[in-house]
């Protein structure tokens, strides 16, 4: 990895922006923590908030602008924290309150925004007002909460109709009085009833209760989700959600009404905007067919942001990274909003996992040079932990272990999303890695033997590392005024080679070639993904050049 000594004029004080005040989020850049494997402070072997706060400087000695929080609310752990029994709660596996209130200080403290997970969509088996459903029988207030309906066939043994559900199977169970319950996830996860005003008060008292608590804004999952079609009939493709585990249903998906919610919860966040000036954000996890449907989530009284997967589900392929970046720039950017750049989460295959080819040694390369790309363009970027680390996909997990509930639905390890969520490793040689505590319970998930050679501990050490070319390109983006929000020229450029100029004298480019290509700058570059000779961008590697 070549990460050459930044030049002092590139980052002398006077050209510095900070992610702070009105806006901070357009051209932010947040690391996302999967809060089960981050950090375990307590020795039971799970993540936790106080493993999050004491790991904090961490985080600003790499240079990103805020955190967000993978769910830590109370919760069975079916699909490990997204099946919430209380929405304004910590689970006691992950704190308490008042260490949460502990982490939102010492974020503050840092000059971290501080993020946290939304989950509107569904909610537990376990949760207070399913159970008051159950027990309250068909025909309640209580189940007009959910979406109870009866069953089809002559004793209503088969699913009022043919949804499928996401994570396998179909998208309806029964109890005991005969009635179905739908849940687009799993069966522990029952979908809200969004078309009752009492799911809308109750989330808008959720949105404030965590505001009260400080924190600077939302994710939002399954954003495109809430409302059904109020008639729950038939899909067109009932086997297309079930297939593409994406929300692909247009009458479980993308329902018009979804975009009043956005815009009640937008005056919340602009109410407490109004107290400080410091911007609340909003971002979506908005699955939709097409770049031009996610913009119509982010016009000015809605959503800020909405995450952007379309460089996440491109392949090594010049043509591909442009027309997703092209697609970012023409539809979302037109809305006002930024782009909301993101190359892996915790339910993707690790970067360097996925981008390898028939050499193994490809992907770690590419995930790099892919990286180094989405610093560079314009707009925000979100980055999933142990990305900077390197860490590859854990792929041999044994079926006894395993705990996402894909696996346990389809039997299948086609899309599972345990290999991502390992714990990650800090320090050692051996098993936890730092992860816990010596004496500490093993790591809800194992951590396999080649951890040691991406330990944060290593990979600080090695100025050669992935981990400094991440803080290196985070330096750059807040020193360079070319970088962050702005413009983005395409360069005419031979096939396989992608670049870019951002205002005047920046150039990044990306070759996804198999062998090297003429630069197309002159000179030794300011910052590059591997080895780059002047004159000369070697295969799979991303550099960027400025004129000085």
């Amino acid at each position: 990895m070549h990460t050459p000594t930044l030049p002092s004029a590139v980052l002398g004080p006077t050209a510095q922006r900070t992610a702070t005040g009105a806006g901070w989020w357009r051209d932010a850049v947040i690391y996302q923590v999967y809060v089960r494997s981050f950090r375990d402070s307590d020795g039971d072997g799970i993540g936790d908030l106080g493993g999050v706060r004491e790991q904090l400087p961490y985080l600003k000695r790499l240079g990103v602008d805020g955190i967000w929080l993978n769910p830590f609310y109370p919760s069975p752990q079916h699909d490990h924290g997204y099946d919430i029994t209380d929405h304004r709660a910590v689970d006691p596996v992950y704190g308490d309150l008042a260490e949460f209130a502990q982490l939102v200080s010492a974020c503050h403290r840092l000059g971290l925004k501080l993020v946290v997970d939304a989950v509107p969509n569904h909610c537990s088996i376990e949760h207070p007002w399913f159970r008051a459903a159950l027990a309250a029988g068909p025909g309640s207030p209580e189940r007009a909460r959910f979406h109870f309906a009866e069953g089809r066939g002559e004793r209503g043994e088969l699913p009022p109709n043919n949804w499928r559900a996401m994570f396998g199977g179909p998208a309806w169970s029964r109890v005991a009085d005969g009635q179905w319950y739908l849940h687009l996830f799993t069966p522990q996860q029952p979908d809200f009833n969004w078309r009752h005003p009492a799911v809308a008060e109750e989330f808008e008292q959720v949105l404030r209760f965590w505001l009260d608590q400080g924190v600077d804004g939302f994710r939002i999952d399954v954003a495109a989700g809430l409302f059904k079609h109020p008639e729950l009939p038939d899909s067109p493709d009932p086997e297309a959600d079930e297939r593409a585990r994406d929300s692909v249903n247009p009458l479980a998906w993308n329902q018009p009404q979804v975009h009043e919610i956005w815009r009640s919860w937008r005056a919340i966040c602009e109410e407490y905007t109004a107290r400080d000036g410091q911007d609340r954000l909003l971002v979506g996890e908005v699955s939709v067919p097409t770049p031009a449907d996610q913009a119509g989530y982010l016009r000015p009284d809605e959503l800020h942001q909405a995450f952007f997967f379309h460089l996440l589900h491109a392949p090594w392929d010049a043509k591909q990274f442009c027309r997703a970046i092209d697609e970012g720039l023409r539809d979302i950017a037109a809305t006002g909003s930024t782009v909301t750049w993101v190359l892996n989460n915790h339910d993707q295959i690790r970067t360097a996992s996925r981008f390898a080819g028939p050499d193994p040694v490809s992907g770690p390369a590419r995930a790099a040079a892919a990286a180094l790309l989405m610093l560079a363009l314009p707009g925000a970027a979100y980055v999933y932990q142990g990305e900077e680390l390197g860490l590859p996909e854990v792929t041999d997990l044994p079926d006894e272990l395993i705990t996402d509930p894909i696996f346990h639905r389809t039997g299948s390890r086609i899309g599972i999303r345990d290999g991502c969520r390992v714990p990650l490793p800090w320090s050692g040689g051996q098993a936890p890695y730092g992860f816990s505590r010596e004496g500490a319970a093993a790591p809800w998930l194992p951590q396999p033997a080649h951890f040691a050679a991406h330990t944060a501990e290593r990979v600080l050490a090695d100025t050669g590392s992935i981990w400094h070319l991440y803080r290196d390109a985070l330096q750059l983006r807040r020193a360079l005024p070319q970088l962050g929000e702005g413009t983005l020229t395409r360069l005419h450029t031979p096939p396989g080679l992608l670049a870019f100029e951002r205002g005047e004298g920046f150039v990044c480019a990306v070759n996804f070639n198999d062998g090297p290509v003429p630069a197309p700058c002159p000179g030794t570059p300011l910052l590059a993904s591997g080895p780059c000779p002047p004159g000369i961008l070697p295969a799979g590697t991303a550099a960027w050049w400025i004129s000085l």
